[in-house]
């Protein structure tokens, strides 16, 4: 008989955790597997594999004892063997209402300190509280986030692992269908979720100076930013537009020439591997997350100066061998450390101990 795993997440919406959990379930296939969420939201649909999925309807973040009552009787009722947490009230919840003998794995999915989430004292007492409570085993998409995550939140290590995220090379390859371009438009693109996090206003200040350059940007993504980010564009009339959410994004991104981001923080970004798995070029703010995912095979800028992120932008517009360079490098780099089978051995292998009670050792490799 199978041995089930539950996983737990706050919805599944597409965000770059949802999108590697319902892959990775599908990966997983000598395993039973749960979904909980705390949200009903499901913008996956049909592409949600698994025996169960239960929503536990979480309102009020009061109520989140009750949310872990309700956790309990799931992991009862269908005889759970482990449960892994991803983003912060399912793990706490989950510290809450996991029982003791049943081995609890934590995905950190951002670097910590800079995570917008995790700033209020509170956040971060609750996080230190519950894992102090429930030492659950960590696993972080970075190295630099695991490192973090300890020294930030004030904790002495119990068990800890770097899984990088991974993206999957079969669907974004160069064999996928592109549009070609039809004319010398230089055409940048850049893919998130229209949030705080994501800083696409920085992006949008920065094309107040590009009005007279044969430059556009495309924004793939959704959110709560969606209408504050339209008044600008129209109001300074710039070439950027807001493409919405796009289920095939890897059938789009083909027709540009530039992929950038401007995040304040990440953990390890699924919408970039993307791009440098179909050997985009990229223009990355200097963030420590996005040095580590990937080194010297991107260009970066400084978030503080809308003029580096410019000139940048111009010198590498005007510098195509330097592009087909970095965004050939990146798609090597993928390649070499961040495809689905790597991590789906190693999860695989860190699953099995767990379920078959032989506890890995602590490393931060």
């Amino acid at each position: 008989m199978k041995k089930t795993i539950l996983h737990i997440i706050d919805n599944l919406g597409r965000g770059g955790a949802e999108t590697m959990l319902v892959k990775v379930v599908k990966q997983l296939p000598d395993y039973r597997h749960v979904i909980v969420t705390l949200h009903p939201e499901n913008e996956f649909g049909a592409e949600v594999e698994c025996a169960a999925l239960y929503c536990l309807h979480l309102g009020s973040k009061l109520k989140a004892p009750l949310a872990a009552m309700q956790l309990r009787r799931i992991i009862k009722k269908e005889n759970v063997q482990l449960v892994h947490s991803h983003l912060f009230w399912s793990s706490v919840i989950a510290r809450m209402g996991v029982p003791a003998k049943i081995p609890l794995y934590t995905t950190i999915h951002a670097f910590v300190a800079s995570s917008i989430e995790y700033r209020p004292w509170r956040m971060r007492l609750i996080e230190k509280l519950t894992y102090k409570i429930r030492k659950s085993t960590i696993i972080a998409v970075a190295k630099g986030a695991l490192k973090e995550y300890f020294s930030f939140i004030n904790l002495k290590p119990h068990d800890a692992h770097c899984l990088y995220t991974f993206v999957d090379t079969g669907v974004f390859n160069n064999s996928v269908a592109t549009t070609k371009k039809c004319d010398d438009t230089f055409r940048i693109v850049s893919v998130g979720n229209l949030k705080e996090q994501k800083n696409q206003r920085f992006l949008l200040e920065a094309f107040t100076a590009l009005k007279h350059e044969n430059i556009t940007l495309d924004i793939y993504g959704k959110g709560p930013l969606e209408e504050e980010l339209q008044q600008y564009i129209n109001q300074h009339n710039i070439k950027v537009t807001l493409k919405g959410q796009a289920t095939d994004i890897q059938n789009q991104l083909g027709q540009y020439d530039l992929f950038v981001m401007s995040s304040l923080y990440e953990g390890f970004a699924l919408s970039v591997l993307e791009a440098m798995a179909l050997g985009m070029p990229l223009l990355l703010s200097n963030i420590s997350s996005f040095k580590e995912q990937c080194g010297d095979t991107a260009a970066y800028y400084n978030l503080d100066d809308k003029n580096d992120f410019t000139e940048k932008l111009l010198a590498l517009k005007n510098s195509p061998l330097q592009l087909e360079d970095i965004g050939a490098a990146a798609k090597i780099r993928v390649l070499n450390n961040f495809t689905l089978q790597k991590h789906i051995t190693r999860l695989k292998a860190l699953y099995n101990n767990a379920v078959d009670n032989s506890r890995p050792a602590m490393h931060f490799n």
